[in-house]
């Protein structure tokens, strides 16, 4: 059951210690998982300007890579003039991102509410193209996650975490990083929204990076389950990173992953993700040579009207991410 609160509990020195000293096997990350009480809950704050939704909307997907400028990322999401925000790679109390609340802050900049969740609680600062910008020795937090932004109240907000094995913590995958030592793994924010025609299911998440299709596959099919459970009968929308190609050497071809056959079987549309690659040279993501399509949006019983990619290139050409942002209009059918 997810605990929704206004702010996520900080993890205690004394957690902090056990997780330090914990083996690294699943059924310690499964332990740790259950006992620290922000894994297992959701932050929602901010504001709202509607009631319900309209009847045409517009929504946006960013992976917003640490969120290194919440500002100018709230007023890079403007042009599109979403009612719906879907984030990934957001930090709540990281050094490296000043110690902000990166998801709230952008949230106040756009006029929204929001639902935060954690995918991992960070041990240390961050890799080495990372800590150049780190203000403090310490994270405040040490959270990052996902979040959904709205301008209408949420109905009803819940979270699924899509593995509990500790695939960064257990090394048992072989996806340890001792330069980001954590603890947690992938999840997904769902959040059910009033509409004028009916509530509409929207879901933020954020698929497994150094995994194969079977992997990503797996994780897809927790999500529809998920949204069938808690969301059943109504229109869906999801979106985010799904690492589409990732791991798929040589050529990052994202149309070898199986998930998209496997949504559409189960009456879900890929039509509303726009064509074209989503990635790019960044400040902490320095690759020119990886040129990749991760981020999509896939929804049911919905009708597109328009489409699109917002690239990630702020003023001053300061790239704001390693991901372009995806984005589509809509009409509830």
């Amino acid at each position: 059951m997810t605990q929704i609160l206004d702010r996520l509990p900080p993890v205690t020195d004394d957690m902090r210690s056990q997780i330090t000293a914990a083996p690294r096997t699943a059924e310690a990350h499964r332990a740790l998982l259950s006992s620290i009480d922000a894994m297992n809950s959701v932050e929602v704050g901010g504001t709202t300007s509607l009631d319900v939704l309209p009847e045409e909307l517009t929504i946006l997907a960013w992976n917003v890579e640490r969120c290194l400028f919440p500002d100018k990322t709230a007023d890079h999401i403007k042009q599109i003039n979403p009612q719906v925000v879907l984030l990934s790679e957001v930090d709540n109390g990281m050094a490296r991102t000043a110690q902000r609340h990166t998801t709230r802050d952008v949230a106040e900049g756009l006029g929204m509410t929001y639902a935060f969740g954690v995918e991992f609680h960070e041990l240390d600062l961050g890799g080495p193209t990372e800590r150049p910008y780190c203000t403090d020795d310490f994270n405040k937090f040490g959270w990052h996650g996902n979040a959904i932004l709205s301008k209408v109240p949420f109905q009803k907000v819940g979270m699924v975490r899509l593995d509990d094995h500790g695939h960064w913590f257990s090394g048992q995958d072989g996806a340890t990083d001792p330069e980001q030592p954590r603890v947690g793994g992938r999840m997904a924010i769902l959040a059910v929204i009033p509409g004028v025609k009916g509530p509409i299911c929207f879901v933020s998440t954020h698929l497994e990076s150094n995994a194969g299709v079977a992997h990503r596959h797996a994780q897809f099919v927790k999500i529809l389950e998920a949204v069938d459970q808690f969301a059943p009968d109504m229109p869906v929308m999801i979106g985010g990173d799904l690492n589409t190609g990732n791991h798929l050497p040589p050529d990052f071809d994202w149309q070898r992953e199986t998930l998209f056959s496997f949504a559409k079987t189960a009456g879900y549309s890929w039509d509303f993700t726009a064509g074209g690659t989503t990635t790019r040279p960044s400040l902490i993501t320095p690759h020119p040579d990886r040129v990749m399509k991760l981020d999509w949006l896939c929804g049911r019983d919905l009708k597109l009207q328009d489409k699109g990619i917002l690239t990630s290139i702020g003023i001053g050409d300061t790239p704001l991410s390693d991901h372009d942002a995806v984005w589509a209009r809509l009409i509830v059918a």
